[in-house]
């Protein structure tokens, strides 16, 4: 059996057939159940799954949403379509009736997904309660019973190759809407295998390594991690939800060396590490990395001591551009925990002024990309027009500076600058100095409108198991830290949880509107 990297290749199915080929037998996922399923037999199952779909009447260039776990018959059907040439619309499982909805009638799917009934929610009815009022129900395949099968004979041909700027969009992600309705994300094929092949080189992983999908695989990260997994021809743990107390042994039964997530991950693992310090709860680790959310700087380090490895190789990205810069284990320490990665292969950064002129090295400015993985277009095309400056650069909404070593270091977002008393304040600066507070586990701060400052600061806290925070151990502790008064928080807040969203990130537009409307 031959393993090594597979790069080139135009298609998602081109790269399945090309990886089949090459180690048929090895070993691609292994779940919960200790079910396993090899790059060849992923192969064999999607073409069979491919006729079932076909012989529902899914052709190529249909668009099939699809609600399911992180499960490997959920790569099976992303594999089956696509063989068939379709346009995938992934929907995050603990997404309901208005989110559903909204993407079924914005992409038009003609076939909709669903697991059936699954840990409590019987998805079947929420697609009916969505697709009210909808013209033309989508056909609604339940595959809680088994997947679809079919004659792989009477398939039509392979989707074809095609140009970068000639390749049909292939999958519609949709974002979390701020304020407003969520965003279609349209991506080719080329465009996330050019992210997958930059997470391949950044993240130096070999087919002997064992990673893990222990977040919602219809994320755009999901399908990164599919992407660099075909490429390599390494394994993964797939798993259906993150428990920690069930699913680090599960873990550690398996080998991990390479631990996929973002810092909600990360710190669940700390936490669970720190049960009994003397015991290595994945004793083959060799690095965390993941993104979604900016991390502390110090999580590095206890990630490093704490549990082992190389600590955490960070990385930045978002749905319109899956992979911008990555960590790799032959950064610095300081490089690590102070900057969010170099760019990618193939990805190129500019830091903008607010005039869109180039910011010098660590001025703090607009993060804007270019590169073969940024996104195609929005489903709206008023979005499109406002996401790409005048010279095709995308416009991400993050601050962010570009360091001389050409690390970027985030900063924050445009919108998530807090202007008090006109003074500007980076929410980013005071979470990161709250969270090395040892009572602190995490930490969201933002602004609510107020008559007299323009904005006040909050802060909302959740604290390590036993511990306190009074407002003014706060206060005295970002004063001894050097920070400024006027960016001190006003009001702070210790709940015993914080909202997140599917993939750990807190969900700060939901603790801004719950303040907003409470003051």
């Amino acid at each position: 059996m031959v393993t090594g990297p597979i790069p080139g290749a135009a298609t998602f199915w081109e790269l399945i057939d090309r990886r089949a080929d090459r180690s048929p037998s090895a070993r691609m996922f292994v779940d919960e159940r200790d079910r396993e399923l090899s790059y060849g037999g992923l192969r064999e199952a999607a073409l069979s799954v491919a006729g079932g779909l076909h012989e529902l009447g899914v052709m190529p260039g249909s668009v099939v949403s699809w609600q399911l776990p992180s499960t490997i018959d959920t790569v099976v059907v992303m594999a089956a379509l696509c063989r068939l040439g379709a346009v995938q619309n992934p929907i995050i499982h603990l997404y309901r009736e208005r989110e559903v909805g909204f993407a079924l009638t914005q992409t038009g799917a003609t076939h909709l997904v669903v697991p059936g009934v699954w840990r409590g929610i019987d998805f079947p009815a929420l697609a009916r309660r969505g697709c009210a009022g909808m013209r033309d129900m989508p056909v609604l395949v339940d595959v809680s019973s088994g997947l679809p099968s079919g004659d792989p004979g009477r398939l039509p041909a392979p989707p074809p190759a095609a140009s970068d700027d000639d390749a049909p969009v292939r999958w519609i992600f949709y974002t979390s809407g701020t304020s407003a309705d969520p965003k279609g994300v349209c991506h080719t094929d080329r465009t996330l295998l050019a992210a997958g092949w930059g997470l391949v080189v950044a993240s130096g992983n070999q087919p002997d390594d064992v990673g893990t999908i222990a977040f919602p695989i219809a994320h755009i990260g999901g399908v990164d991690a599919l992407a660099s997994m075909l490429m390599i021809g390494s394994s993964s743990v797939m798993v259906e939800a993150f428990n920690p107390a069930e699913t680090i042994p599960l873990l550690r039964r398996h080998g991990v060396t390479r631990f996929g997530g973002g810092p909600a991950f990360y710190l669940a693992c700390l936490a669970e590490q720190r049960k009994e310090p003397a015991h290595p709860i994945l004793p083959r680790l060799r690095s965390m990395s993941g993104g979604g959310a900016p991390k502390p700087p110090q999580l590095h380090f206890e990630v490093r001591d704490e549990i082992g490895g190389r600590g955490i190789t960070h990385g930045y990205g978002m749905t319109e551009v899956p992979m911008i810069a990555s960590g790799t284990t032959a950064d610095s320490d300081e490089q690590l925990a102070y900057s969010d990665g170099a760019p990618v292969e193939g990805a190129v950064i500019r830091i903008a002024r607010p005039d869109g002129s180039d910011a010098d090295p660590m001025e703090e400015g607009e993060i804007r990309v270019k590169g073969p993985m940024v996104f195609r277009r929005y489903t709206d095309a008023a979005l499109t027009a406002e996401a790409f400056d005048a010279e095709g650069w995308f416009c991400t909404g993050d601050l962010g500076r570009l360091r001389p070593d050409g690390h970027v270091q985030l900063t924050g977002r445009l919108k998530d600058v807090i202007i008090r008393k006109g003074e500007n304040i980076s929410a980013k600066e005071v979470e990161d100095l709250l969270y090395t507070h040892p009572a602190i586990a995490d930490v969201a701060v933002f602004g609510v409108p107020d008559p007299e400052r323009g904005e006040m600061v909050w802060a909302v806290v959740q604290c390590t198991p036993g511990a306190s925070l009074p407002f003014e151990e706060m206060v005295r502790f970002l004063k001894e830290a050097g920070l400024m008064m006027q960016k001190i928080p006003e009001r702070l807040d210790v709940r015993d949880n914080l909202p997140r969203n599917a993939t750990g990130k807190i969900l700060k537009k939901d603790l801004r509107k719950e303040y907003t409307e409470g003051t």
